[in-house]
Formats: C-alpha cells, sequence, structure tokens
C-alpha cells in the first residue's frame, strides 16, 4: 500500500485536483467525446467533509443514455472482434495509466467520498490490478472446452455478449468500477457506466485516463446522473445485452423489473449484515484486531463489513469490554489527514439514517457505547463516532437491518448450533467471517453458515481469481476469475458428426 502524503500536502493537492470540477461542470463521455446533458440539466456535488460545493455535474436522462447506448452499440463488433491479445496490451496501458495518476485519483476519491485517504490510498493500485489481473485473461476470454460423445465431437466457445450496463456505488467507486468494467473490456464487451449520483468524480478521472492510454472512443462510456432517471433508462433500454449492479438490495429487485422487459441478463452485489463468530478458543487478539478493521474502516460503507459480532457467551462481556476500550482510539476527522481512521459518510441523508439506528438501539433495549467524536468537525460535515451496541439480540432491527456505517452490533452465543441459526438467521448472505483453531470446528462451521464467502481466521483478503458474492438478498452471480468472464459472454456449443451414428428414417 502506498503511503498517503502530509495532511498539508493532501490539502494542496485537493485543492489543484479540485480545481478542474469547481470551474466547469462534471461532463458525460459519450462516444469519446465530454459532453453535456441533452436537457442541459445539471446536479449540485457537496463535499460530505463541510457541504461545500465541489462543482455541479451533468444530470442525464434517457436521452443521453441512448446516446452513449448507441455509441457502445456501434463500437462493438470492432472492439469484440478485436484479437485478445491487443485488448491486453491496450488494458495493460490502461492499468500503467491509472498508476500513474494514483495519487490524484487517491485525493479525488477521498474528497469526493469522505474514506480516509489511508485506504483510498491504494484505490488506484487495486483498480490497476484489476486491469491487469483481467487484461491477462483477455487471450481466453473466447476459450472454450471439448467434450466428445460416442458419436459427435462437442466444442464450445463464448463471444462477448454485447453492449453492457455497469452501475457502480459510491462507497469505494473507483476501485469497484474497474472491478466491473475491467473484466467486460476483457471479454470483448463495450460499457455505459452509471456511477452512483454521489461519488461522480473517479469515474471521468477513468474514462479519460482509459482514453487516453489507448482504449478506442465508445468502447467506455460514462453518463452521469440519477438512478430514477439515468439508472432506470439504461436498465430499460433494448441496445443494452446487460447490467452489473453493486449497491443496494432494494436498487437490485427494482433493476430486476425494470430489464425484464427486455431480458438482460444481470448481475447484483447487493448488502449484506455480516456475522463475525469468535469462539472461545480462537486467537482473540488477532480476532479482535480483524473485528475493529472489518467495521470500522471505510467509515463502516462496506458491503462485507463484519457488522454482526457473534461471540461466545464465555468470553463475550470481556471480548465486548476489549472492544469498547478500543472505541476511543479510532481517530475521527478530515479524510485527508493521514491519522484519520473515519471520515464523514457520504451524504447527509446517508449519515441521519445511520444516526437514527443510534436512537433506536436504545429504544430496543441495546447498550450504546460511543469512541469520541470530532469537537472540530465543520460545520456541514456527516461525522458519526464509531459505535457498539452492546446486549443485543438477533431480533432487533439494529441487528438485522443494514446500517452501512461505522456501527457494530453484539450478539452471544452458547455453541455452534446457536451461532449457525443466528447466523443464518438474516435475509442476506454475503459474507461471513469464523475465528476458532478447532480445524473440524472451522470447516463445520463454513460448511454450514449461508454465505456466498466465508473467511476463517481471517479479515476480507480478496483473491482475484476466487468467486466474489452472496445469497438470498445480497445478489445474484459471482465476480471474480472466470466467472466474471462467464457473465459477459455467450457460450455456443458445437457438435460434429464422426458419421458413425444413425439417421432416423421417417420414410423407407
Amino acid at each position: 500500500m502506498r503511503p498517503p502524503a502530509s495532511f498539508a500536502a493532501n490539502l494542496a493537492a485537493s485543492r489543484l485536483y479540485l480545481a478542474r470540477f469547481a470551474a466547469a461542470p462534471t461532463l458525460h463521455l459519450i462516444g469519446g467525446v465530454p459532453a453535456a446533458s441533452a436537457s442541459g440539466s445539471t446536479f449540485p456535488n457537496l463535499s460530505p467533509i463541510d457541504a461545500k460545493h465541489l462543482g455541479d455535474v451533468a444530470a442525464g436522462d434517457a436521452a443521453d443514455i441512448d446516446a452513449a447506448a448507441s455509441a457502445a452499440r456501434d463500437s462493438f463488433e470492432e472492439w469484440s472482434a478485436t484479437p485478445g491479445s491487443q485488448r491486453k496490451r491496450i488494458l495493460h496501458a490502461v492499468a500503467d495509466a491509472v498508476e500513474a495518476r494514483a495519487d490524484e485519483i487517491a485525493v479525488v476519491e477521498s474528497t469526493d467520498t469522505g474514506q480516509a485517504i489511508r485506504f483510498m490510498s491504494s484505490a488506484a493500485l487495486r483498480g490497476a490490478e484489476n486491469f491487469r489481473y483481467f487484461a491477462d485473461q483477455a487471450p481466453g476470454a473466447s476459450d472454450g472446452l471439448a467434450l466428445p460423445s460416442a458419436h459427435h465431437l462437442n466444442y464450445t466457445g463464448r463471444r462477448a455478449i454485447g453492449p453492457v450496463g455497469v452501475i457502480t456505488p459510491w462507497n469505494t467507486p473507483f476501485m469497484l468500477s474497474t472491478w466491473k468494467i475491467a473484466p467486460a473490456l476483457a471479454a470483448g464487451c463495450t460499457v455505459v457506466h452509471k456511477p452512483a449520483e454521489w461519488s461522480p468524480l473517479t469515474a471521468c478521472l477513468l474514462a479519460e485516463t482509459a482514453l487516453e492510454a489507448g482504449l478506442p472512443s465508445g468502447v467506455l462510456n460514462v453518463v452521469h446522473g440519477t438512478g430514477e432517471t439515468a439508472g432506470r433508462a439504461l436498465t430499460e433500454h433494448p441496445d443494452i445485452a446487460a447490467i452489473a449492479f453493486v449497491g443496494e438490495s432494494a436498487t437490485g429487485s427494482a433493476i430486476q423489473a425494470q430489464s425484464a422487459a427486455t431480458l438482460k441478463r444481470l448481475h447484483f452485489e447487493l448488502g449484506g449484515k455480516n456475522p463475525v463468530i469468535v469462539f472461545e478458543d480462537a486467537d482473540l487478539d488477532r480476532a479482535l484486531d480483524a473485528v475493529l478493521f472489518m467495521i470500522y474502516s471505510l467509515n463502516g460503507e462496506r458491503c462485507t463489513s463484519s457488522s454482526r459480532l457473534l461471540v461466545h457467551r464465555s468470553i463475550h462481556d470481556e471480548f465486548t469490554r476489549r472492544l469498547a476500550a478500543q472505541l476511543d482510539s479510532i481517530r475521527i476527522g478530515n479524510p485527508l489527514d493521514p491519522a484519520t481512521v473515519i471520515g464523514p459518510l457520504i451524504h447527509p441523508r446517508h449519515c441521519d439514517q445511520v444516526r437514527s439506528y443510534i436512537e433506536l438501539a436504545e429504544t430496543e433495549g441495546a447498550t450504546v457505547m460511543q469512541g469520541t467524536g470530532w469537537d472540530g468537525a465543520p460545520r456541514g460535515g456527516n461525522y458519526v463516532a464509531p459505535t457498539l451496541f452492546a446486549g443485543a439480540t438477533n431480533d432487533m432491527r439494529i441487528a438485522r437491518e443494514e446500517i452501512f456505517g461505522p456501527v457494530l452490533t453484539v450478539i452471544a452465543f452458547d455453541d455452534e448450533a446457536d451461532a449457525v441459526t443466528l447466523a443464518n438467521d438474516t435475509d442476506y448472505g454475503l459474507a461471513a467471517y469464523v475465528w476458532t483453531s478447532d480445524v473440524g470446528r472451522a470447516h463445520r462451521m463454513a460448511d454450514a453458515v449461508d454465505a456466498g464467502m466465508v473467511w476463517v481466521n481471517s479479515h476480507n483478503v480478496r483473491h482475484l481469481p476466487t468467486p466474489f458474492g452472496g445469497t438470498k438478498r445480497s445478489g445474484i452471480g459471482r465476480d471474480g476469475g472466470d466467472w466474471s468472464l462467464d457473465f459477459y459472454t455467450e457460450t455456443k456449443n458445437v457438435a460434429v458428426a464422426y458419421d458413425t451414428h444413425d439417421i432416423p428414417k421417417l420414410v423407407g
């Protein structure tokens, strides 16, 4: 991970990099050309740090999505026919260009989202890693299998599905955008990207960087706007063959309904209420560090955050006490300060929602513990202190609803069976974490917990070849490795006869 610069240097860099967005509206990129909205409409982009105006952004609607979809359609035949080796070279060039702008991307993302620079300093590098990994997959993206039978040789192949829509969230927008866009481009698809309206800026940096690195015009298009207008137009557009979406479960349900008429292929990475299960025989020091990291890093605005702590009753009180003792050491502050762990939440509306759960916890009978706030927080900032709900039960709303902030709910369990029941008693099934020194128990728990991903004695460590995704209301499909390429391609089977099988005769 690249170490962030000093607070003063980051502030100066923020003024420098953000000046362009304040000077003129942030535009769409359609067919390789920056474009204002057809309607001329814009919306304001406000800083989560202090509510200051960062600039205006083009507000796209159906006309802009149609223009972008047309550009993606017109570019698709040539891009999909581009040899995989050439797509690999271009995508590696994009990765190089992203790395060259790593400091700019980190500062802009931190300012635009409120995420601490200590975490965003690696955002561009992780994005470049996504491009490099999938660039290397591009030459084999169309490969298939030989499946011989007694009288036929069957073989399969894959081809790009067509222009696709990518709709990304606001929590770590740059990295998550590359996670979707890189495999789509590697597979030979063209893309219309609709970034979250609360964090629009690094989507512009990614698109212009890719264009400058040699990605052909029209292969990657960006349209800004709200989900209700630009997002809906994209999910309903007949030229868009598939939608890859990361965001809230309720929005995923809406997209599923909107795309039904055009029978789009869908990939959803949605919400979670992920359990971290700590048994009495675990390495409690490592478990404590992992629990703290997975809920209080990235402002708790992380789909895989371990937001429900299930801890064995024999160690519940002591483990909870140790957690609470750490809250005051988790520093809240300006996200551009390298010492900051928790910055402002993305938007006042989201901040109010997170705060409402603190009031709810007291009403439901949980004990609320909070760390030290930021006395010098600027007016208009969206700051929430690290929060712990102790003495909770799994039927409380604070244990069932995704809060998506720096808030941890602690629940005691009695034995393995109880832990499994509590872990699975949720509408979600994205991730789970198990801490134990018993190898057999680790495997039993990993098998029994209903989640798409389980980490044992670890926090979330992403390995790009592995499948990433959830069950139940946490999603449909998997990202990573060949699972990503399979989503962006259609598989064809060809059966060639050996001329040894009997042909049925209807006459004669």
